[in-house]
């Protein structure tokens, strides 16, 4: 029986949530990239403009993807070629309800031996794996060049 990961507060982090640069943000994606292992589905969520594509190019780029990454907006998934594993990256902000996930094969997604990123997992609702990892970003209302980052 797999246990659901949870949010874990950041190592020195105030109030539960770390403040990151930009370029901070990057380092900690492409650490997390290279760390991870398939299979593996994180789910990234944040505001829009919070950095979540940012991120998910970063962990891309950690987890061997040498092509460009892009935001799937309008596709909804982007499948990018890594060394070890494929890199799903879906963007469910267009979804419309949970049961457009079946549109786009996403039981056989999560069946996949992949790593799987997905942007704004809520709009995902109950058919979101429990297993998920979860990543959330904040703009930061103290400091406008921060986000804050809360993973887990």
């Amino acid at each position: 029986m797999s246990v659901p990961h949870h949010h874990v507060v950041p190592p020195l982090a105030t109030q539960g949530r770390l403040a990151v640069t930009r370029e901070e943000l990057i380092r900690w994606g492409e650490a997390f990239g290279a760390a991870a292992r398939a299979p593996l589905v994180v789910g990234i969520s944040g505001d829009i403009g919070a950095g979540k594509t940012t991120l998910v190019q970063a962990v891309c780029r950690g987890a061997g993807v040498r092509e460009a990454v892009t935001s799937p907006t309008y596709a909804l998934v982007h499948c990018y070629a890594g060394p070890n594993w494929p890199v799903y990256h879906l963007d469910l902000y267009r979804l419309d309800r949970p049961d457009d996930l079946t549109n786009i094969g996403w039981d056989d997604l999560l069946d996949t031996h992949a790593l799987t990123l997905v942007e704004w997992p809520e709009r995902a609702g109950s058919r979101m794996t429990p297993t998920a990892v979860a990543v959330e970003l904040q703009h930061d209302a103290d400091d406008p060049d921060r986000r804050l980052l809360l993973a887990g």
